[in-house]
């Protein structure tokens, strides 16, 4: 077996899936059965990435209603996350190709044991050593903790380790971690945002591995 001499960390949503419509629908159903405004379409996807307590904050629900809102989301969520859920375009080939020459994890803001049902329900799932979700953290991205947790469950002596993401968010917890980064394009951040955090920006997580299979 080829020793993998590097450690590929991928963010989930925008890196290599579109939940959109599952989270913007998600929100919207909890803002009805709470009876609060509801914010706009484009206000919700700004804040993507984050953790859904930051995020309902940040659209105006009180403090002491947070993880209520949280709770009601949760549940809508997962009744449609598989079925409201796409694999961004090449985001298969991405892992296959990265798996031949790197050891692969995942680290996302979103609930883990969801995370896992969508990688099984797209038949990914086999090829990533560990999946760090929200609960599995008490400090998100962009705090180091998520990716130091990942890399507890590999060798990473002479390691190379790369944070794949497409917001500021997964750049600076790279930052923080003191490990490499890589922005991508598919998601919800711009290249303008992306920029300040990271000297490697590609179109999406295929041509970010393109990149990685090319520099041994």
């Amino acid at each position: 077996m080829n020793f993998k001499n590097k450690i590929i960390l991928f963010d989930l949503d925008g890196t290599l899936i579109d939940s959109t419509e599952a989270i913007l629908e998600s929100f919207h159903n909890s803002f009805d059965l709470h009876q609060h405004i509801h914010p706009s379409d484009a206000d919700i996807k700004a804040l993507i990435g984050h953790p859904l307590d930051v995020m309902y904050s940040e659209l105006g629900v009180s403090k002491e209603l947070v993880w209520d809102f949280v709770d009601t989301y949760k549940e809508h969520y997962r009744k449609i996350s598989t079925q409201k859920t796409e694999l961004l375009k090449n985001a298969k080939e991405s892992v296959v190709e990265a798996s031949k020459f790197a050891e692969l994890g995942i680290v996302t803001t979103k609930t883990g044991k969801y995370s896992q049902i969508l990688m099984e329900h797209f038949g990914m799932m086999h090829h990533f050593k560990v999946l760090i979700g929200r609960e599995d953290v008490e400090r998100p991205k962009p705090d180091a903790q998520p990716i130091n947790k990942a890399l507890e469950k590999f060798d990473i002596l002479g390691k190379e380790i790369w944070m794949i993401g497409d917001t500021r968010l997964d750049l600076i917890a790279a930052q923080n971690a003191k490990v490499n980064s890589i922005g991508v394009l598919s998601g919800y951040d711009t290249k303008e945002e992306l920029e300040p955090y990271t000297n490697h920006i590609f179109a999406d997580a295929y041509e970010a591995i393109m990149y990685l299979k090319d520099t041994k």
